[in-house]
């Protein structure tokens, strides 16, 4: 379009000269036909327009939108169209309380308060993308800069909105998963509204008040100490079963054997030893009385 106009600027130059004086009349059709080129250079160009991969072109003339687009790839257009490039791709939008790690400068976390008053930092990222059917009118109603007019206020103001519905511990821990589907859910229906789709809520990081952080810490050393000492017990219950067993079991071991050892078993086992001791090479002296055990001496010593 610049170049069409500086083209009419230099033709219509070049018909003044023509009126002007013969010195300066000598340029006039060098003029005109530079003006020309310059237009025709300019119809060339304003005629052709690339849209790259992953965006769309929107068509503006003269401040009015049309509500159809252009896909990527190379399209013949009316030389007055002025087209808007938008990007369709994934998009993500970063709020966290590490400097220089969200979207925006410094500490860009969100402090919400939570149903039983207190403060809690929330570090999240939004993915979304530009619906392309209505590009249009994002152009018409929004502008380019949707991600500060549409994405990061709302995005805000949901989660301040749906905090309130959980204590600090509660959304830290258990219902963690709940309240992002139901963050979710809000902000999705914000963005179809307005042209966008949410893809995905990354709730990063929740940091709860040092206190609180302090008081579960504490908590959950005490419950660990309580399953070692559940542990030290039980196994101490084992080792008592065992040693009970164990002496149950000797205990009908010497029963079984009291009641089997009846005198004549025993008189049977002491001439069997007698016997072995009397086919022995070794030299020795047995003692012989009534009723009692024998008495075996070495004969050599």
């Amino acid at each position: 379009m610049a170049l069409i106009i500086i083209g009419f600027i230099i033709f219509l130059v070049g018909i003044a000269m023509n009126r002007s004086e013969p010195l300066i009349k000598r340029f006039a059709g060098t003029a005109r036909i530079v003006g020309i080129l310059f237009i025709l250079l300019g119809i060339s160009t304003a005629c052709i327009v690339q849209i790259g991969a992953g965006e769309i072109g929107v068509k503006k003339l003269f401040g009015n939108v049309r509500s159809d687009v252009l896909q990527s790839g190379l399209h013949f257009i009316n030389p007055l169209y002025d087209v808007e490039k938008m990007d369709i791709k994934t998009q993500n939008y970063t709020m966290s309380g590490v400097h220089d790690e969200g979207a925006k400068q410094g500490d860009d976390a969100i402090r919400v308060l939570t149903s039983d008053g207190l403060e809690v930092t929330i570090d999240l990222t939004v993915l979304y993308k530009v619906l392309p059917s209505e590009a249009p009118n994002i152009i018409k109603e929004t502008g380019l800069d949707y991600t500060d007019k549409i994405v990061r206020p709302v995005t805000r103001t949901k989660i301040r909105d749906n905090v309130v519905y959980y204590e600090a511990v509660a959304l830290y821990s258990t219902k963690r998963d709940e309240f992002q589907q139901r963050i979710f859910k809000s902000i999705d229906e914000d963005f179809k509204k307005r042209g966008l789709i949410l893809e995905q809520l990354l709730v990063r990081n929740i940091t709860l008040p040092q206190a609180v952080k302090t008081a579960i810490e504490l908590k959950i050393n005490a419950e660990q100490d309580a399953q070692k000492m559940q542990f030290v017990l039980q196994k101490e219950r084992q080792e008592a079963d065992r040693k009970r067993i164990e002496a149950q079991g000797i205990a009908d071991y010497q029963h079984i054997i009291s009641e089997s050892l009846t005198d004549k078993q025993l008189q049977y086992e002491q001439i069997k030893a007698m016997k072995e001791l009397a086919a022995s090479t070794n030299a020795k002296m047995i003692i012989m009385g009534k009723g009692s055990t024998p008495l075996i001496l070495d004969g050599k010593n």
